[in-house]
């Protein structure tokens, strides 16, 4: 069987590239299509308290346990079904759910640190990172912390200047150097992801002509 195309979206919190891989997506018809997000692989930091877990850096790349997503990549790599764990924003937790991913031909999986772990990025066969202005990072990230995830406004901007940005220049900036395409103007610029789109399904023909 052929081994699975594994594509790679980075990129900083509200650039958009959950929009960019969900578009990508849906526009591979023609193949299977597995979809994951790092976020679901936070640690679970159960020993702590809930006052105590609210002030961690969930933006830095200790947060993340990237052996667990190694793994789970490389078992879906080998056509190899997984149970995505499932994150619950409001605990700070996992929520004891799953999500059972089946082998497809092509994985797309996103991800604000993703480029940061070499095993990952030797793992992606194409790696995207979505760029956009900070102030429409920030706005995003707003409003989908406020209306999706519960949280207070002033605890939103307080996390943003505190690690979210700090973050961003330490690390998921300098990421974008290992990406092989980067797409301006976050998730809507329709021309990068046909491009992408096109890019991915000319490496699904080779590979398949081998």
């Amino acid at each position: 069987m052929l081994k699975p195309l594994i594509i790679g979206i980075a990129g900083g919190s509200g650039s958009g590239k959950s929009t960019v891989a969900r578009n990508v997506a849906d526009l591979l018809t023609t193949s299977s299509v597995a979809f994951i997000d790092m976020d679901a692989y936070y640690r679970n930091f159960t020993s702590l308290t809930l006052d105590e877990r609210r002030k961690l850096n969930w933006d830095h790349p200790d947060a993340f346990d990237f052996d667990l997503l190694c793994e789970h990549l490389e078992a879906l790599g080998s056509r190899h079904a997984i149970d995505k764990p499932e994150y619950d924003f409001v605990t700070h937790l996992r929520s004891g759910e799953h999500t059972r991913i089946e082998p497809a031909d092509v994985i797309v999986i996103d991800g604000i640190l993703l480029f940061v772990d070499e095993r990952l990025r030797e793992l992606c066969d194409v790696k995207v990172f979505v760029d956009a202005e900070a102030d429409v990072r920030l706005i995003r990230r707003i409003e989908r912390d406020t209306h999706v995830r519960g949280r207070p406004l002033d605890d939103v901007i307080e996390q943003y200047l505190s690690t979210v940005q700090p973050m961003h220049l330490q690390f998921v900036e300098p990421s974008k150097r290992y990406a092989d395409v980067i797409v301006p103007r976050g998730g809507h610029n329709a021309v990068a992801i046909e491009m992408i789109v096109a890019k991915i399904q000319r490496r699904i023909s080779v590979v398949a002509a081998r």
